[in-house]
């Protein structure tokens, strides 16, 4: 099973991937993609570790996230990976300008070969106003792109606003 939780910040998106893994019946690991580059990120990062049932497995990957999750699927595990912008950040932050595009590819030729259920969650930042700026654009364009090449290959895609899941495609919750 291949699900995708998006919403905003702080609409919930978390707590919903976290709370399917816990009720899974399946062993846990969280792939992290954040980079505590600042305070404030830090806090983020320890915010999320605190919630997390200790018995889960953890992987911190920044960038190669097809090859993490290609070496940690299995049929009895849950794969959380939170999130895919935070993922994308850091492609587009990297000195290779073609990263993205390499990563990008491995991961949708990747996902629909993994065995085990897999969570990915990552924000929808497409709702609002056209931010000024290339790159900040380019990141809401490949975010959008990336969501819904995903949204195709994944069993069920969740957008969550205010704590509420909304079922998008697949069964409901």
């Amino acid at each position: 099973m291949k699900e995708l939780i998006l919403g905003g910040a702080r609409s919930g998106k978390s707590r919903l991937a976290e709370g399917l893994a816990a009720n899974s019946g399946l062993d846990v690991t969280y792939i992290a993609t954040a980079q505590a580059w600042d305070g404030e990120m830090r806090s983020r990062i320890t915010q999320h570790a605190d919630r997390r049932p200790v018995e889960w497995g953890l992987v911190e990957e920044p960038l190669q996230l097809a090859s993490v999750l290609g070496a940690h699927a299995s049929p009895d595990r849950c794969l959380l990976v939170d999130c895919l912008t935070l993922w994308l950040t850091n492609l587009l932050m990297a000195d290779d300008a073609e990263k993205l595009a390499r990563e990008r590819a491995a991961l949708l030729q990747t996902l629909p070969e993994l065995p085990g259920r897999i969570i990915l969650v990552s924000n929808e930042t497409g709702m609002g106003v056209v931010p000024l700026g290339e790159l900040t654009r380019r990141y809401v364009d490949e975010a959008g792109w990336l969501h819904q090449a995903l949204a195709q290959q994944c069993d069920r895609v969740v957008f969550t606003v205010a704590g509420l899941p909304m079922t998008l495609k697949g069964a409901p919750l």
